[in-house]
């Protein structure tokens, strides 16, 4: 009886633990919020502090509503270290009014129509030899292939980003993280 309730309680920690791995796995955590799948891309990229300047970028070239629409979107999402990298008084002098097509523009290069998981990604590269161009929401050309384990964007001038966070789902498609702004010609 008593080996019993010990194999019991073993058996329910452990479905316990299983149950908070799957979770943890399906909620994982990107600028110290979880990521939930079924919050949509804005829902979620609000609660990241590591994407508070991509956030303040979109709401200020008006992409709230579409990125919060059915999608299915794939998001490239620069953090704000990325967004560092750019020369200095970039991102200020894109947040302005005046400068809303361009900013646009900018930050519609980061996104693909359809859902494009890494597996997704893989596959296209292993079937372009090492190698996939996606169509951006833009309309421009975005390079993906692997350097090693990592997953790389090249951009239309060369310009290359590391993805750091893979697989972010959301209830309208999936976000990657990445290290450096990808630009457009």
């Amino acid at each position: 009886m008593k080996m019993q309730k010990i194999i019991s309680a073993f058996a329910i920690a452990t479905v316990l633990f299983t149950a908070q791995m799957a979770t943890a796995q399906n909620n994982p955590q990107v600028g110290g919020a979880p990521m939930y799948a079924t919050k949509n891309i804005v829902e979620n990229a609000v609660n990241s502090k590591d994407h508070t300047t991509l956030v303040a970028a979109v709401k200020a070239a008006g992409l709230v509503e579409t990125l919060q629409s059915k999608g299915p979107f794939t998001v490239f999402a620069p953090t704000n270290a990325a967004f560092d990298k750019l020369p200095k008084g970039t991102v200020e002098t894109l947040v302005k009014p005046e400068n809303k097509a361009t900013l646009t523009k900018v930050l519609t290069y980061h996104v693909l129509a359809g859902k494009y998981d890494s597996k997704a990604i893989a596959a296209a590269i292993k079937a372009g030899n090492g190698t996939a161009v996606f169509t951006t929401v833009e309309g421009g050309k975005l390079k993906a292939m692997m350097s090693g384990k990592n997953l790389v964007l090249v951009d239309e001038k060369g310009g290359r980003s590391v993805v750091t966070i893979a697989d972010v789902y959301q209830s309208n498609g999936v976000i990657h993280v990445i290290d450096t702004v990808v630009m457009p010609n």
